[in-house]
């Protein structure tokens, strides 16, 4: 995992924050906030479209203040899961589909050292634009360094092949047979494919049918499902999501308002290789519940076991601790690799 976590010296996501001050400077806060609530109705994924969502300078700024913080925290958990499943796997290529201003750049960046060559792919020319200024703020070479591309999003997309190729927030601005043609060239380009969509059952569906795409072409899945059957949910009942602690800057909160420091972002992926990987045993699908000498996990397990539910008790020693340590979206039982 990447060194720069260390006390001295700022994270990814600190830096990442830093850069992003001051970006709203000039823009009326009535302008900004009415930019984040039109932004938000898309990033739902209430209006597919196969036109670009941002638009202009005031659009991506009010984009990034209120959306990148939480995009990469969210990336950076999907890439944290990949990256327990290949311990020894590390990219030496990225290529960020709808990458925007590079959310998900700046997550691959704070998950795995080394040199890389990274490549930035967007419809949005104000978005690459502000997102190869904010890169250039970092204290990263491979941020640095980035290529910045404009690309239409949707069929005949054509991409280099990659270690890794990352599609975040994206799949639901998208036609339905743009969607598959993304998701496709995705599976050819990419040795690994991490697909991010938000934590709604609109997200989950279009996750699930990405997923299996993915299956098809002949990736394997590496997080979070621990098997590459059918997804044992039953659609309409229930939704595969997780959630990422965002810690909410002066700036986020001066374009949407909220008095508490921090938010819980939502989000379902699903991340899938070509290469040989160790999925999880099971994972935990919800917030485990704590009580006195009892923590209740509900966890998706394997393919014959599907989803259930399991009691830990201070009966079971050192599980019973990991269990109160334990979070949503982890693997279980805890492994050493």
């Amino acid at each position: 995992m990447n060194a720069s976590a260390s006390a001295s010296v700022p994270t990814t996501a600190e830096t990442l924050r830093s850069a992003l001050g001051g970006l709203l400077d000039g823009i009326p806060p009535k302008q900004a906030t009415a930019a984040v609530d039109r932004l938000i109705a898309n990033y739902r994924g209430l209006t597919p479209t196969d036109a670009p969502i941002l638009r202009d300078r005031s659009d991506v700024a009010a984009y990034a203040a209120y959306r990148m913080p939480a995009t990469f925290e969210a990336v950076r958990s999907a890439l944290d899961a990949l990256a327990e499943a290949a311990p020894q796997w590390s990219p030496g290529s990225h290529v960020d589909v709808g990458g925007g201003t590079g959310a998900a750049t700046w997550a691959v960046d704070a998950t795995w050292d080394g040199p890389r060559d990274t490549a930035v792919l967007d419809w949005a020319e104000p978005a690459l634009a502000l997102g190869k200024e904010l890169a250039a703020a970092s204290g990263s070479q491979v941020l640095r360094t980035a290529e910045w591309r404009r690309a239409v999003i949707g069929s005949g997309l054509a991409l280099p092949e990659a270690d890794l190729v990352t599609v975040s927030y994206v799949l639901g601005e998208l036609t339905p047979e743009a969607r598959r043609a993304v998701v496709a060239e995705a599976a050819r380009a990419g040795q690994a494919v991490v697909l991010i969509e938000p934590g709604t059952p609109e997200g989950y569906l279009r996750i699930r049918e990405a997923r299996d795409q993915l299956i098809e072409a002949g990736l394997k899945v590496a997080a979070p499902c621990p098997h590459d059957g059918t997804c044992p949910i039953e659609v309409g009942q229930d939704w595969c999501h997780f959630s990422a602690r965002v810690s909410r800057s002066s700036l986020h909160r001066k374009v949407k308002g909220g008095s508490l420091p921090y938010e819980d972002e939502k989000f379902s992926y699903v991340a899938a290789t070509r290469f040989p990987v160790e999925p999880a045993p099971s994972r935990i699908t919800r917030r485990p519940q704590i009580r006195k000498g009892l923590v209740l996990l509900e966890l998706c397990g394997p393919e014959d076991e599907g989803l259930t539910r399991v009691n830990v008790t201070k009966r079971h020693g050192d599980l019973y601790k990991a269990a109160r340590d334990a979070d949503w979206g982890q693997e279980w039982p805890p492994t050493t690799r």
